[in-house]
């Protein structure tokens, strides 16, 4: 196998083979932010449709009931939104209820799974989910050195070329992922964003392969370990899917928080257009737009905010759990076949 089948890019935006800026959009950028930069944008279209397409928004206000139609529906669709938000709040908090068996499960297997770890890298592992992966990427790391000594000592030409390329992949993509969770908090998306550019599921691939094609050239030693290597390696995909699981869970609740705080202005503002404003409201001309048409592009943005509140952060939900549908050396993606 050729050693650019072998090295991978130490970055998920690299490997992605997608437009840097939409993934920043959908992943990097802060969700307020965007959710910022979605409300500028509509309320920006919303005025020049207003201005000029035909008919203009005050003759027809003058005409129809159309604030009464917009922010009736807006009024109707911000109650509905929000008491599915608090449905939604519930659904998340129930997963951490539960009788007392079930939480002694969840804690036994928590602490099962971190004294196996211990065991493994031969320490305690620390408390902070970005240590906790640094330590992990560091055992990888420290294997794949092993193993490459190991394989220099006594092993085939061509495994020895292939074990160099691939422990000089692994190690720059373990650096590059150790320094981007050096100091990250979980509670923001950095912890996650960077164990997500760790593709560890690769790796576990050409371990495997390695391992079995030149199954007759290895000695006892060299095929332990390529195990302890593939093991260590193993152990990232459970403990990224935790906390994955974890980041989902805040993100959630953080969305439904906002939510609830954007639904009391926003139906404020749409109560307060039904019942104040009509077509003899607002009829001065500001930088040459009509002042109603400012007032209810406005308002309507506003009556928006939850809705767009939901669309920022689903966009990095989904994103994220679409590039992390499969735990172990599985690979969806065409840019990585």
């Amino acid at each position: 196998m050729s050693e650019s089948e072998i090295s991978t890019a130490n970055t998920m935006r690299e490997r992605a083979g997608e437009n840097r800026a939409k993934l920043w959009v959908v992943l990097g950028a802060r969700r307020l932010a965007v959710t910022g930069v979605i409300a500028v944008v509509f309320f920006v279209l919303f005025v020049i449709a207003g201005t000029l397409l035909y008919p203009p928004l005050k003759s027809e206000i003058a005409k129809t009931d159309t604030i009464e139609t917009i922010f009736s529906t807006m009024l109707g669709a911000t109650i509905t939104g929000t008491t599915l938000v608090v449905t939604i709040s519930q659904l998340v908090i129930s997963q951490e209820n539960g009788p007392l068996g079930d939480q002694h499960q969840r804690m036994s297997d928590a602490m099962d799974f971190r004294e196996y770890l211990s065991e493994m890298l031969g320490h305690s592992t620390p408390a902070d989910p970005s240590a906790f992966l640094q330590q992990l990427i560091g055992g990888a790391e420290q294997r794949t050195n092993d193993l490459r000594e190991a394989i220099a000592k006594n092993g085939h030409d061509d495994l020895q070329n292939e074990i160099d390329e691939f422990t000089e992949s692994l190690t720059g993509n373990a650096e590059t992922v150790k320094d981007e969770l050096e100091g990250a908090q979980f509670g923001t998306f950095d912890v996650l964003f960077a164990a997500l550019d760790f593709n560890y599921s690769w790796k576990i691939f050409h371990v495997e392969r390695m391992q079995s094609e030149y199954a007759d050239d290895l000695t006892d030693e060299q095929d332990r370990l390529f195990e302890r290597l593939k093991t260590s390696l193993s152990m990232f995909g459970p403990a990224r899917e935790h906390i994955k699981t974890l980041y989902f869970q805040w993100a959630l609740i953080d969305l439904s928080q906002l939510i609830l705080y954007a639904a009391i202005p926003a139906l404020f503002v749409a109560g307060a257009m039904l019942a104040f404003v009509g077509s003899g409201t607002f009829t001065g001309i500001t930088l040459g737009v009509s002042d109603l048409l400012w007032v209810v592009a406005g308002a309507f943005t506003v009556t928006l905010i939850p809705f767009l509140l939901l669309v920022s952060y689903i966009l990095r939900i989904a994103t994220v759990a679409k590039r992390t549908l499969a735990i172990g050396p599985l690979i969806l993606r065409n840019s990585q076949r």
